[in-house]
């Protein structure tokens, strides 16, 4: 399971911030993809390594930790997955994840696949049913590109009909896998407005967590999915009415269900309890 709410990119290059973004975040990912520039992969990939290798003795949590390897297909990818075996137990995330194969060629890692081309999300079912998958995401940017477009965004600053049907995709496949799906980036960092109005819709629409480029989007994030406090109260109410009460029934005007209850229990496993 990829932890959430929020993830937070830390160059693999920049080994004096790996703490700091761990402490910040609710997962780190140590990047060795975008973040470098092609003549310090190989130094990225050494300090990724003796970050790793320094876990057991650091205040942070292994499971917290995700390293994005180079794409399959690039000069760094196999020197980056070699150089990740001797940590089997440490998700990876696989930009550009466009075959289940590739997924399934990182076993024994768990994987969150990176969806960011057209066939990457025409394929996203087939590589989040991949035995190695655990998690999801779309990246806008990549994908946008891919698509040949000159703006992903409305006026209103809403998704444009391409990416947000992208957006959908990349959700349904992971759900109907039962895996974590992450959204996207926004690289805008100013614009907290439109992270938080982006994270909430993420929520709303059920995506489990988000990606950050900045430590300054985290607390953003965190408080989009954060349920409110309204939320919390009708979770307990209709949890505490169901109690002795088998089969569907009516609470406060409405029919309460199945369905319903187990979306009270999740908002309130959301909550924290």
């Amino acid at each position: 399971m990829v932890r959430g709410p929020a993830l937070l990119f830390c160059p693999g290059d920049r080994p004096d911030r790996y703490a700091k973004a761990a402490a910040a975040a609710d997962a780190v990912v140590l990047d060795l993809e975008d973040a470098v520039a092609p003549d310090a992969k190989d130094a990225a990939r050494d300090a990724v390594v003796r970050g790793l290798a320094g876990l057991d003795h650091a205040d942070l949590d292994p499971a917290a930790v995700v390293v994005r390897v180079n794409a399959a297909g690039t000069p760094w990818h196999t020197a980056d997955v070699a150089a990740l075996a001797a940590f089997p137990d440490v998700a990876v995330m696989l930009p550009m994840a466009q075959r289940p194969e590739d997924v399934e060629a990182l076993a024994p890692h768990p994987v969150l696949a990176l969806c960011e081309t057209a066939r990457g999300v025409l394929e996203a079912p087939r590589i989040a049913s991949a035995s190695t998958c655990v998690g999801l995401m779309w990246g806008s940017e990549d994908l946008l590109a891919d698509l040949g477009g000159r703006s992903g965004r409305a006026v209103d600053g809403s998704y444009r009909p391409a990416l947000a049907e992208a957006r959908t995709r990349i959700l349904y496949a992971a759900r109907a896998a039962g895996v974590t799906p992450v959204d996207t980036v926004l690289v805008d960092i100013d614009d907290l407005d439109l992270l938080a109005a982006d994270s909430a819709d993420a929520a709303a629409a059920g995506y489990a967590a988000k990606a950050c480029i900045h430590p300054r989007q985290v607390d953003v994030v965190r408080a989009a999915f954060r349920p409110g406090d309204d939320e919390v109260a009708r979770a307990h109410e209709v949890l505490a009415a169901a109690v002795g009460r088998p089969g569907v029934f009516r609470f406060r005007g409405r029919m309460v269900d199945a369905p319903v209850l187990a979306h009270a229990r999740e908002v309130l496993r959301r909550a924290g309890g």
